[in-house]
């Protein structure tokens, strides 16, 4: 009775098995795989910095293992690698199509000497940062991006007003602030209530500025009570030449009438 009892159980087992395996072997991509490949691979993106070329060369390796048994965190991961990339989507539509969508990374600003800042407040690097004009220039350490970012958007408020853009700003490793203007003008705030100095030198401006069409090159607010300001050297009008005094017989000699 055990023996047939055995019996049947083996054959359930081998029965199971003889259903499963052909299944798991197509997820898995064992086989069958050319009977359900992926025909059609669509791609939504800006394409303003990653192609479409690109994305389809990084997907390539992974359609091979068919509809069932492709990897779509492989794929996800092997696109997220690609410069510029900051989020990926994938997802299989039946019964042949494999759906990616892309978001590229929006920089505002350069950060220090070879890489960018992007919205989201990621530091990336990319082949050629130069291919971004008119950002900003952010020079901080790596792990003080928010600190950056809010003093940057309170400078750019307080200049608002007077048609001033922040083209830089710096936080040393000391902890000291400057900022770079649009007119040429570099303000060193430092490190003691950054906002608080700033926010008092910018509402001086229209004062400092009465009766001159120059802009100051310089500005240091590391004062209790005040801030110093250089203005451009005055240019020196240039000294008028005497005419030569006319010799007899002189042809090439100046008379001195006008």
């Amino acid at each position: 009775m055990k023996g047939a009892t055995g019996l049947r159980f083996a054959a359930w087992i081998i029965a199971i098995t003889l259903v499963a395996l052909p299944v798991v072997g197509v997820l898995q991509g064992w086989f069958a795989s050319n009977r359900w490949p992926v025909r059609e691979l669509e791609v939504h993106a800006t394409f303003r910095h990653v192609s479409a070329a690109q994305i389809r060369t990084a997907v390539a390796p992974s359609l091979g293992a068919g509809f069932f048994a492709i990897d779509l965190a492989k794929v996800r991961d092997a696109v997220a690698a690609l410069p510029w990339v900051s989020q990926v989507e994938v997802s299989k539509h039946w019964p042949d199509a494999l759906d990616i969508t892309v978001t590229e990374i929006q920089p505002i600003a350069q950060w220090g000497s070879s890489a960018l800042l992007g919205r989201d407040g990621r530091i990336f690097k990319v082949p050629d940062t130069g291919v971004v004009n008119g950002l900003p220039q952010f020079n901080a350490p790596d792990d003080r991006v928010a600190d950056v970012l809010a003093f940057y958007r309170t400078a750019v408020t307080d200049f608002a007003p007077y048609s001033l853009r922040v083209t830089g700003v710096d936080l040393s490793a000391r902890g000291s602030w400057s900022v770079a203007l649009s007119n040429g003008g570099q303000v060193v705030v430092g490190g003691d209530k950054p906002d608080q100095h700033l926010a008092r030198f910018a509402a001086a401006l229209p004062i400092l500025m009465r009766g001159r069409s120059d802009a100051f090159v310089y500005a240091d607010l590391r004062y209790s009570n005040g801030f110093a300001v250089r203005w451009p050297e005055p240019i020196a009008p240039a000294t008028p030449s005497l005419p030569r005094k006319s010799r007899k017989g002189d042809p090439h000699a100046a008379d001195g009438n006008v």
